[in-house]
């Protein structure tokens, strides 16, 4: 049986693929959820073209199965792709951010992805709105190497990416002048530039050259986790006075939007995103890299082990729950106020569902590193696409009604149903009989399945439904039965 995720993650996503342009294409919107662009060009491939592609695979291990992975996007739930024109408008993601309309919500994150002008031209033409121009100092900067690592799960390339990198080595001048180039030669996307400095008067001029170049806003870095001198970074942002302080001035100093960018390295984001509200921040970048230590021997930096940043799809769940921190609280959101803070979300957004989380908590904006490092700029396309086909879907026509709609359905332990529940369903036809969720139920769970002639069996009795056997079932086998009332306990 081919799963259509682990088939997807197999391929290479190489560069000029070999297997032909439209196919590449389909695997790799497949692979990034977008279903609906990828049923569509696999619509348009005969049998023939699809063996072709496969034989020309160079996969490492096996050719990627291009034949199934057809099948199964054709023969998928999908909504609308084979059903409109391929013509048809798609709904606009045009958005308002900090008083700035953007073409769409996705930005490049201040990182190592947009550290020159060739670099930041290529992806604002690839479709990107805007970027976060990596951090502009001017502190000589010195680099280690190497300067990243990754954790790995089965197979996967990384869940979790560390880097010492810090920030822009170019000349402070230099930076300005590049940021001046793109803003003239792109005026419809935004430019932001991404500032740190050392003294109150260092925050003062570096802010009123980025105004001077005519970037859109200004970011204050008060978050980057690995500067090897004190007092920057976020050592600043986790002194609440601090960042009040140099978010004043620099507010005071420029008229474009001042966005101060968060350290998740503290217990609650909430006190210094007050503090840059009163001090009169337009928005909020949020999250930077967790701090984090890999012991990999491969990855040492200057055959030593250091304290550096930590970022990917495994930040994700950290990263939203700050983000409702601040989106749900009444003096930094809406309501109830005229003045409130847009938020740009950051941490691990890969797919445009990932995207849509932060949205929903109220992000007006999001910001990608991680995945481009990995994948390239070419990502937009299934960003964009798979948002708007999602739009289309509920037929909403503004992303504006998107933002913050999962606000209400967030709620303390204490405000959630524990009386009924729901048990698990098994799939019999897509059960290949492993055992998997034998196992984990009966070693991590609470030995409510049986496993009989390579088939499991719930025990009704037993379950509470916690899901554990759904999560841990390598086919997607295991699924959802209605709610109901919990049985009552004899006495």
């Amino acid at each position: 049986m081919l799963h259509l995720n682990e088939e997807t993650a197999r391929c290479l996503l190489c560069h000029d693929a070999p297997c032909g342009q439209k196919v590449a294409r389909a695997i790799r919107a497949a692979r990034f959820d977008n279903l609906w662009t990828a049923t569509r060009l696999f619509n348009q491939l005969t049998e023939a073209e699809l063996e072709s592609a496969e034989k020309a695979c160079i996969h490492y291990d096996r050719p990627i199965r291009v034949s199934e992975l057809a099948k199964i996007c054709l023969q998928a739930d999908n909504p609308d792709c084979l059903q409109t024109g391929e013509n048809e408008p798609l709904p606009s993601l045009e958005i308002s951010f900090c008083d700035m309309v953007c073409e769409n919500p996705f930005f490049l994150a201040s990182s190592a992805i947009c550290t020159n002008y060739d670099m930041v031209a290529r992806a604002l033409e690839a479709g990107w709105a805007g970027v976060f121009y990596k951090t502009i100092t001017k502190a000589e900067i010195r680099e280690v190497s190497p300067r990243f690592d990754a954790v790995r799960k089965e197979g996967t390339p990384f869940v979790g990416f560390r880097n010492m990198e810090q920030l822009s080595e170019n000349p402070y001048t230099e930076d300005f002048d590049i940021l001046r180039r793109l803003k003239q030669n792109y005026p419809s996307k935004r430019i932001i530039a991404s500032i740190m400095g050392q003294t109150e008067e260092e925050w003062i001029e570096l802010a009123k050259m980025a105004e001077a170049a005519g970037c859109d806003a200004v970011e204050l870095n008060f978050s980057c986790p690995q500067m090897r001198l004190t007092g920057l970074g976020s050592d600043i942002g986790q002194n609440p006075e601090l960042v009040m302080f140099y978010t004043s001035y620099v507010n005071e100093a420029v008229s474009i939007p001042v966005i101060p960018k968060m350290t998740p390295n503290i217990m609650s984001m909430t006190s210094p995103a007050l503090a840059s509200y009163y001090a009169g921040a337009h928005g909020i970048s949020a999250i930077n890299t967790i701090k984090s230590i890999t012991m990999n021997p491969e990855a040492e930096v200057s055959r030593k082990k250091t304290i550096s940043g930590y970022s990917g799809k495994a930040v994700k769940p950290i990263a939203l729950r700050m983000i409702y921190e601040m989106t749900g609280n009444p003096i930094l959101s809406k309501a109830g106020v005229e003045k409130h803070m847009d938020i740009s979300g950051i941490g691990g957004i890969e797919t445009w569902r990932d995207a849509l989380e932060f949205i929903q908590l109220g992000c007006r904006n999001v910001q990608v590193c991680t995945a481009v490092m990995q994948y390239g700029y070419r990502i937009i396309d299934d960003l964009t696409e798979g948002l708007q086909h999602y739009m289309r879907s509920r037929g909403i026509t503004e992303l504006k009604k998107l933002v913050g709609e999962e606000l209400p359905n967030i709620v303390l332990p204490s405000g959630l149903d524990r009386d009924t529940m729901v048990f698990p369903k098994i799939d019999r036809e897509r059960c290949i009989g492993c055992g998997r969720c034998y196992v984990s139920c009966m070693d991590g769970g609470h030995q409510a399945i049986v496993f009989e002639d390579r088939k499991p069996r719930i025990i009704g009795t037993k379950c509470v439904g916690c899901h554990l056997c759904r999560l841990v079932c390598p086919t997607a086998a295991i699924g959802l039965a209605k709610r109901m009332n919990k049985p009552q306990k004899s006495e």
